[in-house]
């Protein structure tokens, strides 16, 4: 296959190939037209980037670090598409760490990043994680950091996200429509960001529907393969028990479909399911999984984005944010029942 580089798309656009460069790197100095017609033609050409000759170029190591709890988690590898997707296009190379949900094992992957000096990592932080200040270091060497999916508000970064909070509204007000009103919810640790975005979701949803609020239903946990069984069972023997269930992660919304099987309850019928899930095979299941859907790989695109400015614009880098990216509500027969007017 043959190899095209900028001297070639400048000559295809007629175009200087420093302006090509610039407009690659997506340097405010070049217009939207004409970043446009050169990433066409980069496409076009199937032009890539050498990441060994640009970081010949300077001192710079051409790779970012990222650091998540798990690639077997859907959720995370779908993220990691769309950040080596972005970062292959920019000329970088990804390597990836797996804190494995542990503190420590987290600690050490930062450690590792640093060692091998990479321009700049991109971290989901791990279930167990409750204090930063190894990340807070990491600011301090003035090493790019940007927070993705599971954040941490004490740091000062940008921080790309799901709309954890609509998420959950949108999925407590769906079954509240279909005429439940005890919806437990079964979450993961309280100190996490996205733990407390859904929390506050529900509840925001149950008071708009003047549902009130019940702490005896909510359990949190890391939630193993022998945890929701017990949890299930606990909730079931309220003297009030759930009519419904909301669960906030994959392995959690499967979990309990298991779980609920296991005890006879039936799915709609007895109880209705709903999950915040990125699980491809939600539509497969008995019954198929009423989902709440993140978007993944757009998390992953705009977070890689935004690091990639960081360490190529400095000081003119976009301002710190928190991006919200909006999920999607997609409803199937697990929380499908005859309508209940309100």
């Amino acid at each position: 296959m043959e190899t095209y580089t900028i001297k070639d798309i400048a000559r295809e656009l007629g175009i200087s190939t420093s302006t090509v460069s610039r407009a690659l790197r997506g340097s405010y100095e070049i217009n939207a037209e004409t970043k446009r017609r050169v990433m066409e033609c980069a496409e076009r050409l199937n032009y890539r980037p050498n990441p060994i000759a640009l970081s010949l170029k300077g001192s710079a190591s051409r790779a970012i670090g990222v650091i998540l709890p798990q690639i077997a988690n859907y959720f995370f590898s779908q993220a990691i598409n769309g950040i080596e997707a972005i970062a292959y296009n920019r000329g970088y190379h990804v390597i990836i760490f797996q804190s494995q949900e542990s503190y420590e094992r987290e600690m050490a992957n930062v450690q590792q990043a640093m060692s091998r000096k990479v321009d700049g990592l991109l971290i989901s932080l791990s279930s167990e994680t409750a204090d930063v200040e190894h990340l807070q270091e990491v600011l301090d060497k003035n090493v790019p950091l940007v927070l993705f999916d599971r954040v941490s508000s004490e740091l000062n970064v940008t921080k790309v996200v799901a709309d954890n909070f609509g998420g959950a509204f949108a999925a407590t007000e769906h079954l509240l429509k279909e005429g439940r009103r005890r919806v437990a919810h079964l979450t993961i640790q309280p100190w996490l960001s996205i733990t407390q975005e859904r929390l506050a979701g529900y509840r925001a949803a149950l008071e708009q529907y003047g549902v009130e609020f019940d702490e005896n239903l909510i359990r949190y946990g890391t939630f193993g393969p022998d945890e929701v069984g017990p949890m299930i069972d606990e909730l079931m023997h309220l003297d009030t028990p759930p009519d419904a269930f909301f669960t906030a992660s994959d392995r959690l919304a499967v979990g309990c479909l298991q779980a609920l099987g296991q005890r006879n309850l039936h799915i709609p019928e007895d109880v209705s399911l709903i999950g915040f899930t990125n699980l491809n095979v939600a539509h497969l299941l008995n019954p198929a999984l009423s989902t709440v859907v993140q978007p993944a790989q757009e998390i992953g695109q705009v977070a890689a984005e935004r690091l990639i400015d960081q360490i190529e614009r400095k000081h003119r880098a976009l301002p710190i944010e928190t991006v919200r990216i909006p999920t999607e509500l997609i409803v199937r027969s697990s929380t499908r029942q005859e309508a209940v007017k309100l």
